[in-house]
């Protein structure tokens, strides 16, 4: 270790934004980048409402929502108190044979809010963890049924589903970041790539794809599970609800169990407070996570059905064996019941719909820029999809000099703004995701 680096870590004085970023260089490693990153990563003082304050001073606009996640902004009140009253009373206790008032009131309103009769709630602390929960759910179920063979999963390509194992392996197999696993992981069923646009006509060719390929699998199969509506990190593409119905009908038909990963598009993200209710359809088992907690702190949750949970409890194994350390953190829990109230007691909706229409109407212009192949928004979602992979380094310094903090990443410049924008912010949104196109497209 350095001097430099000794000194820091022995130091009690606030660091610099320099030594924070020359640290960072040292020590950290960043997401979906090498270490160290070569682009670096910027240093940040503080945050509140919708603006992230850098520690050289600079304001930005989160046009982000901290991945999805901060949907009422940073710093809230509401929250700040739940937090406080939480970690006075305890922070943390084991979930092995007990229990809390933070856990079951924030179950009972899961239940609540869930489309259909999801009332039966496995905690975990990532959306990645919450997927591998509702796979063991869906091919456990089957297990207790007396029915082993049905061990895969069907999904459709371009989907993503999180960075752990069974997560990677439904995660698409050749056009996503972990195709250099892909050798290694456990072997799915993948439908092709459902056809793109949310107001689009039904495709009868791919309904009958999938209909052909649930019935050639059906013996096999525990489940299928898709992104409904939206597939997030795998492309932001926008898809039929249709095709959500079709697939309910499948499984129902071929006796396969049907997962919905809500994890991005779950509390309203795309209109409704859940995707699955722009198909009327409600699934067996629901992964949610992201903005659970308001983007406070991480926390996720696999919600299935009586039908699911009775039976794997009448199997040979009773017990689903999973147990994370933190599984239903009592502080992430109060924080989560309190964020949820924040949503269900405001209005949410109408925010949501202001958000969507003045960004489609300020990025009408931004379609026309050299290199962009689409721009689509449904709820609080703007997607500016380019023709070409984009420079996310130099799209994202024309964003800042925008004044708003973008995170571009293949052919993708969007924004998923916290649902507490102003009109200015959102303003200032459409003129950085119009920069960072701007610059993206040219050669």
């Amino acid at each position: 270790m350095t001097d430099f680096a000794q000194d820091s870590a022995d130091d009690t004085a606030p660091l610099t934004g320099p030594q924070i970023a020359e640290l960072d260089r040292r020590h950290l490693w960043h997401p979906y980048a090498p270490h160290p990153d070569p682009a670096g990563a910027l240093p940040v003082a503080g945050a509140a409402g919708t603006r992230i304050r850098l520690a050289d001073g600079r304001e930005l606009v989160d046009g982000m929502s901290s991945w999805w996640a901060a949907v009422h902004g940073y710093n809230h009140p509401v929250l700040n108190r739940a937090a406080r009253r939480q970690l006075d009373a305890m922070s943390h206790v084991m979930f092995g044979g007990l229990t809390h008032e933070p856990a079951v009131r924030l179950a009972r309103r899961l239940a609540g809010m869930a489309p259909g009769d999801l009332s039966h709630v496995f905690l975990s602390d990532s959306g990645s963890v919450s997927v591998e929960v509702a796979v063991k759910m869906a091919l456990q179920y089957w297990h207790s049924r007396g029915r082993p063979a049905k061990h895969r999963l069907l999904t459709w390509r371009g989907g993503y589903h999180g960075d752990t194992w069974q997560a990677m392996s439904l995660s698409d197999p050749d056009n996503s970041m972990h195709h250099l696993w892909a050798p290694l992981l456990p072997r799915h069923v993948f439908a092709g790539l459902p056809p793109a646009g949310f107001a689009a006509p039904v495709d009868r060719a791919y309904a009958e794809h999938l209909e052909r390929t649930v019935a050639e699998h059906a013996g096999e199969l525990a489940a299928v599970i898709v992104e409904p509506v939206v597939q997030g990190a795998g492309g932001m593409r926008f898809h039929q609800p249709a095709y959500l119905r079709i697939l309910r009908e499948l499984c129902d038909r071929h006796g396969v169990l049907l997962v919905f990963d809500e994890i991005a598009t779950g509390f309203g993200r795309t209109g409704r407070m859940f995707a699955a209710e722009h198909a009327g359809v409600v699934p067996d088992i629901m992964c949610v996570g992201k903005a659970l907690t308001g983007g406070y702190l991480t926390l996720a949750a696999t919600l299935c059905t009586p039908r699911v949970a009775e039976g794997i409890a009448s199997g040979e194994y009773p017990q689903l064996n999973h147990g994370p350390t933190y599984m239903a953190n009592p502080l992430a829990c109060a924080v989560a019941e309190a964020s949820l109230g924040l949503l269900t007691d405001g209005d949410w909706a109408g925010r949501v719909a202001a958000i969507e229409t003045a960004l489609a109407g300020a990025l009408a212009p931004t379609a026309k820029l050299p290199g962009v192949r689409e721009v689509r928004t449904l709820g609080a979602i703007a997607v500016v999809e380019m023709d070409r992979p984009v420079d996310t380094a130099r799209a994202a310094r024309a964003a800042r000099a925008e004044g708003v903090w973008l995170r571009p990443y293949r052919e993708m410049i969007y924004a998923m703004p916290p649902y507490v924008s102003s009109p200015e912010d959102l303003a200032m949104i459409a003129r950085a995701l119009h920069a960072a196109a701007e610059a993206a497209g040219q050669h």
